[in-house]
């Protein structure tokens, strides 16, 4: 089966097919500066959907590489309105339909930009490119369901007779950072929970003296990034094979990413030392007025003084002391036992399949294999969680 993902790099383009080639485009052609400023004007923000991020995960990370884009340009065809990062059905799934899935940027949210000064025309224009490109249905994978761009994307489903499924969801934590950070903190903790936790800080001094630090430049980041890399790898995630530095491609994106942010101020490190030791690191994305924290890595050396709900605590307290900063995505899991107490904002977080034509066939099969492909996969990690007790 020819990966409609690449039909355009594999069709020579001639006149007559010129818009077709350009529905589904390689990524890595997308113009940066065309992409930067669609950025600046996204109705949502998605801070893994920034050229800096996204393109450095489709170069090199491990089962997300080689990433197309669906494009929208207003009716000149010179102003970049929309962008949704895809790759086929097959190459994510290995499921044998024509279909588009959102490219997944390692964090997880997939919400695409779309244009605030013309969402709906982008929306449709996005719709189109996908049909041109031969897709019977687009698969959005980790979208705000109630989000402002799944809304544009729905208002336009809704005319032409289409209606998304939402085939998966979960609620997950934010920050409102609006708020007072010690306010917030004693109001989701109690003052039990925050005095027991001073407590386990001043234990952590006997090690010498706590100190929280963020590193913003490109200068600074690059060290507060391999300190994070050394923390992740020491923990769980390393016992597991799955933390950054453990594969070539991950590490080669995540020391491309991170700088490349810092270069335009959307991203930084926050760090936890006790004396000279580094105990929790966490890398937080920047777009617009929204943070994403994207990991945190822990000394579990450390682990009986909370290393990082200690981290989160001051980081809360900093991005709610920022006024450039509005809300936070803990782009946590569901019921994530540590964010989940502390940052108390929920929004729902689900996979939605959008079919591209009325009454077609194809989206009920697109739907049967999704929904089957679920089901073993839940039941996998049952399996999985009984074998790790």
């Amino acid at each position: 089966m020819v990966d409609i993902a690449h039909q355009a790099a594999i069709n020579p383009a001639s006149v007559s097919d010129a818009a077709t080639t350009r529905a589904c485009v390689p990524l890595a052609t997308i113009d940066p500066g065309q992409w930067r400023a669609l950025a600046q004007r996204a109705i949502e923000r998605n801070g893994y959907y920034l050229p800096g991020w996204e393109l450095a995960v489709s170069a090199t990370a491990r089962g997300r590489a080689g990433a197309s884009a669906l494009p929208a340009f207003d009716s000149s065809s010179a102003r970049l309105i929309g962008l949704m990062p895809v790759t086929s059905l097959w190459h994510a799934q290995k499921i044998p339909l024509p279909a588009l899935v959102s490219a997944h940027p390692y964090g997880t949210l997939c919400s695409p930009l779309i244009d605030r000064d013309a969402p709906l025309e982008a929306a449709s224009r996005l719709l189109q490119q996908a049909r041109e490109a031969g897709a019977h249905a687009l698969v959005l994978n980790d979208v705000a369901v109630d989000g402002a761009a799944m809304n544009a994307l729905r208002q336009v489903l809704n005319r032409d007779g289409l209606k998304p499924r939402v085939l998966s969801s979960y609620i997950r934590a934010s920050l409102d950072a609006t708020q007072d950070g010690e306010i917030l903190l004693r109001d989701a903790l109690g003052t039990k929970k925050l005095k027991e936790l001073r407590r386990q800080r001043h234990r952590l001094e006997e090690h010498g003296p706590v100190v929280f630090e963020v590193a913003r430049s490109p200068d600074e980041i690059r060290p507060a990034l391999e300190t994070f890399l050394q923390l992740e790898a020491s923990g769980w995630k390393g016992k597991r094979g799955t933390a950054l530095i453990q594969h070539a491609g991950d590490t080669t994106f995540i020391r491309r990413a991170v700088p490349a942010l810092a270069e335009t101020a959307q991203c930084e490190i926050a760090t936890l030392r006790a004396g000279t030791i580094p105990v929790a690191a966490g890398i937080v994305l920047r777009h617009q007025d929204r943070a994403f924290f994207f990991k945190l890595g822990i000394d579990e050396g450390f682990a009986k003084y909370s290393p990082g709900v200690q981290l989160t605590l001051d980081l809360t307290r900093h991005l709610c002391a920022d006024p450039a900063i509005a809300s936070a995505d803990s782009t946590a899991s569901a019921d994530h036992p540590m964010i989940n107490p502390i940052w108390r904002g929920r929004f729902a977080i689900g996979d939605v399949l959008i079919p591209l034509r009325r009454h077609d066939p194809v989206v009920a099969l697109v739907h049967a294999a999704l929904i089957g492909l679920n089901v073993a996969h839940d039941a996998a990690r049952r399996v999985v969680r009984l074998l790790r007790k």
